[in-house]
């Protein structure tokens, strides 16, 4: 056993979870408000209600979905074995609080001034760092780092092919007809259905193995079904409310058809939450799992080990609060400053991007929510002319984005030296 695990392990393990709350609080004025940036921007919901959705669907994503990725987090990205853990396990630790702590600056600093970065670019830039320069270059699992960044282009280029033509559906089946409100009513339903089922199939079939429910893919399609079809319903209720608005004015028309929409957003908004959650948790929570881990067993780290029920709770709390504080910076840039929301375009993007993520969640690979859903807010720009976007308010992201892999590391370096110096 470690004698700095045995001496300093309990505070090693407090500062831990101080860290993991920082960086979750990082991840929920940062990264929530992507998720809910487009029902706010497009007036589908209130800033508010979507603090209210997020609490109860981020925490849900987290518990049932997120174990995937936070296993790739806790040990996916450096080689334990090559690393020469056995012998001092406090370097693991003290570069899982390094990484905690970097991030969570990062996110803070970005917050500040409404960029939205990536949280997931954030942690593995750090985990990175510390581990080539403060292990050894070969302690780091390249291949796996290979496939993680390639997600990074994918995800956008696929939310944003998604996006692009669930949108082009609606303008052929609702936007560009002579009864543009009649058509929403009756299509609306089938869009919310495909909301429940997609989200519901995802979970059921990668999600739930970790919570003990084994389920096959059969099961799975036909609890997704009646899934989508009860979503369906409740969708159908809420729409029967939304009268047109009597008017010989086609923009009252269409102000009503939006209306309609409004409805549909609060379902994805709620499946953003969920996808969300599911992935980017695991951001906060999978080193302090490392952590937890390490000091738990006295300085022998297990790949494998059981995540903890609390761990996910000071993750949930986490994400909440920074939200709750900071998170209107980041959605009014993306939900008001790439394109112009309205809830038929904000839907097209949510649906595509937490398809996207929940698909990725489901196969362990941490990629970026902000990524997908720029990449999707971007594809619902393209199908109305490349005019809509404010390619300005774009640079701006992409630039954040680059920046972020770099300052990560860094700052991560810097603390991973401090703390050895400190503590030995």
């Amino acid at each position: 056993m470690s004698e700095i695990i045995a001496q300093y392990g309990l505070i090693l393990l407090g500062m831990a979870c101080l860290f993991g709350f920082f960086m979750a609080w990082g991840v929920g004025a940062n990264d929530v408000a992507n998720a809910m940036g487009t029902s706010v921007g497009a007036g589908a919901i209130t800033i508010k209600q979507a603090i209210i959705i997020a609490m109860v669907f981020e925490f849900a994503g987290a518990w049932l979905a997120g174990g995937e990725v936070t296993s790739t987090i806790r040990s996916g990205i450096i080689d334990v074995e090559t690393a020469g853990f056995e012998q001092s396990p406090e370097l693991l630790v003290y570069g899982m609080l390094s990484s905690l702590l970097a991030a969570g600056i990062w996110l803070i600093i970005a917050s500040k001034n409404g960029w939205p970065v990536s949280t997931t670019h954030s942690i593995i830039g750090a985990i990175v760092g510390f581990a080539v320069v403060g292990i050894s270059f070969d302690s780091v699992m390249w291949g796996q780092i290979g496939s993680i960044v390639a997600s990074w282009i994918i995800s956008p280029l696929f939310s944003g092919t998604i996006a692009f033509f669930l949108f082009m559906t609606v303008q052929k089946l609702v936007l560009d007809t002579d009864d543009p409100f009649g058509n929403a009513k009756k299509y609306v339903p089938y869009y919310i259905f495909l909301v429940g089922f997609v989200i519901a199939m995802v979970t059921m079939v990668k999600g739930l193995s970790h919570v003990g429910l084994e389920v096959t893919f059969t099961q799975s399609a036909a609890l997704a079904l009646v899934f989508g079809i009860v979503i369906m319903i409740l969708g159908v209720v809420m729409l029967r409310r939304i009268q047109m608005v009597p008017s010989e004015n086609r923009e009252d028309h269409f102000h009503s058809v939006e209306r309609v929409f409004g409805v549909l957003m609060i379902f994805t908004a709620c499946s953003m939450a969920f996808a969300h959650g599911s992935n980017d948790v695991a951001n906060a929570i999978g080193p302090l799992a490392a952590v937890n881990g390490v000091v738990q067993s006295g300085g022998v780290f297990e790949a494998e080990s059981a995540l903890p029920v609390w761990i996910l709770l000071l993750g949930g709390l986490g994400i909440v609060a920074g939200l709750a504080m900071w998170g209107h910076r980041v959605i009014a840039t993306i939900g008001k400053n790439i394109t112009e929301l309205t809830p038929s375009r904000g839907f097209a993007a949510e649906l595509a991007a937490a398809t996207t993520v929940v698909i990725a969640s489901g196969t362990g690979i941490p990629v970026s929510t902000t990524h997908t859903l720029v990449g999707a807010v971007l594809g619902v720009g393209v199908a109305r002319g490349i005019g809509a976007l404010n390619l300005r308010v774009v640079g701006k992201i992409f630039l954040s984005w680059i920046v972020t892999l770099p300052v990560g590391a860094i700052l991560s370096i810097i603390f991973f030296f401090i703390f050895r110096a400190v503590l030995g």
